[in-house]
């Protein structure tokens, strides 16, 4: 998927590496720079975002697009599980809830 942010382009693809109970994937973000993330995320952690609602894939992706809006991919973390978005920032949690809500 392409995303803009901070007047630039990325590419977000994700691939999964590992199933639930710690399901795990490689990112790579494309843009000026090319970087790759490891990203995990726990089964229960993935409910109380999603309900089910979406893929693991596509609460990894969008939880990149919070990100990028907020900061380059250079500056995102090389390997984290998703849980410590929240830490940064705190919206994050409702966000992706309200996101995932309608769907």
């Amino acid at each position: 998927m392409l995303f803009k942010y901070n007047q630039a382009m990325a590419q977000i693809e994700v691939k999964r590496l590992r199933d639930f109970p710690e399901y795990q994937s490689e990112v790579i973000v494309r843009g000026e720079k090319v970087t790759k993330h490891r990203v995990t995320v726990t089964q229960d952690y993935y409910d109380q975002l999603t309900e089910g609602a979406v893929s693991p894939e596509k609460l990894v992706e969008e939880s990149f697009e919070f990100l990028l809006a907020r900061e380059p991919h250079t500056s995102i973390l090389s390997k984290f599980d998703l849980a410590v978005i929240s830490t940064y920032f705190p919206e994050y949690v409702q966000e992706m809830k309200r996101n995932f809500q309608s769907r």
